[in-house]
């Protein structure tokens, strides 16, 4: 749920410490957005698949899932499930319930490609509530940008250790780049937290979607050279490269 403070937070005491954990925007009319809701965005990838995409097609449709199935460009038994979530339970119970179908069943995990984040805010957000729940969903899953790539990140504890002034400049650096492809609509991104929801230790998941491929990698391509992934990132990766096989119907949120 949505609300407003000016300057007056509503933490919860833990252990007689103020603990505020909500999700802040930027101040409109004077009055700061702050709100408690997340999305979670999960991609499961599978190998094995020998059959006729249209029937997965037909479960998820009859599901009503919110989700879009992508083709693995780098697997030619290759599929991959992409499906969003405010209450993560879900994915331990719709989704879970989902996969047991006969056809879903029968494929193979890809687990070290398995991604899974939430979305956050950095402060500065204009619309909120539309960053943390409806402007993911959007983008994924709009008919006119069927390519997408996905991979996690972590950063070197090195940026962790820096003033906030230096880290801000960083960050409007690479992000300056990003916006310079979305500006010229080559590039749209996705950018979620991971910290403790990845088994590698990962800290981000990273959706880069594109009407044409090539933007894409040239957007990584030129992400290479900016300070952050230059010098604080330890890894990236794995990448998945999907091309869209079906989409959901956006559902209001």
């Amino acid at each position: 749920m949505e609300q407003t403070t000016k300057g007056s937070h509503s933490p919860q005491a833990v252990s007689g410490e103020a603990l505020d954990i909500q999700e802040y925007g930027a101040t409109k009319q004077g009055i700061r957005q702050v709100s408690n809701r997340r999305l979670y965005c999960q991609l499961l990838v599978f190998t094995g698949f020998r059959s006729e995409p249209r029937k997965l097609v037909h479960i998820l449709e009859d599901s009503r899932a919110e989700a879009v199935l992508y083709a693995d460009i780098n697997d030619p038994q290759g599929i991959a499930l992409l499906s969003f979530a405010e209450d993560p339970a879900g994915f331990a119970q719709q989704t879970r319930t989902l996969l047991t179908e006969e056809l879903f069943a029968g494929l193979s995990l890809r687990s070290e490609m398995t991604m899974l984040g939430r979305t956050y805010s950095s402060g500065f957000e204009q619309d909120l509530e539309d960053w943390l729940m409806r402007r993911p969903r959007r983008c994924a899953l709009d008919p006119t940008w069927p390519w997408a790539v996905w991979y996690p990140l972590r950063r070197k504890s090195e940026f962790e250790l820096l003033s906030k002034d230096d880290q801000r400049r960083i960050l409007m650096e690479h992000g300056s780049m990003g916006r310079r492809f979305a500006e010229a609509g080559h590039v749209q991104d996705i950018r979620l937290a991971c910290h403790g929801l990845d088994a590698r230790d990962n800290e981000f998941v990273i959706g880069l979607l594109g009407k044409e491929l090539y933007p894409i990698s040239r957007l990584v391509q030129e992400m290479r050279k900016t300070e952050q992934t230059s010098k604080y990132i330890q890894s990236l990766g794995p990448f998945f490269v999907g091309h869209v096989i079906w989409q959901g119907c956006i559902q209001k949120k």
